[in-house]
């Protein structure tokens, strides 16, 4: 019998895991730059508290997550999250790769 109760807990223990790996990513950009985590929660417009706490837990809103990004540089890696397609089959990526796209040349369709 599958215990769900046991495969949340096994969720919960992955995305804790993920956040705190963030929130380490994070603190060595910080580090970096040569940044106290009270420079850098004033750069990025977060209380001192939210962001220690992220540093400790790996919790913070996300608009805050992008306040701190925004304060380190590196906003643009936003853009690339949930951005690659899923494929679902073999035949889904062989589909996209037959679907050619084009452009217009010198302003007319070809």
């Amino acid at each position: 019998m599958l215990d769900i109760d046991n495969i949340l807990s096994l969720k919960e223990d992955s995305l804790t895991a993920i956040t705190k790996s963030l929130a380490g990513r994070v603190k060595q950009r910080r580090l970096e730059m040569n940044a106290t985590q009270q420079t850098l929660a004033e750069r990025a417009g977060v209380s001192l508290a939210s962001y220690r706490r992220f540093e400790r837990t790996g919790e913070i809103s996300l608009l805050s997550l992008v306040k701190i990004a925004v304060a380190l540089n590196v906003e643009n890696e936003f853009n690339n999250l949930f951005s690659n397609k899923i494929y679902n089959s073999i035949e889904d990526v062989l589909t996209e790769k037959k679907i050619r796209k084009r452009g217009k040349t010198n302003g007319k369709n070809r």
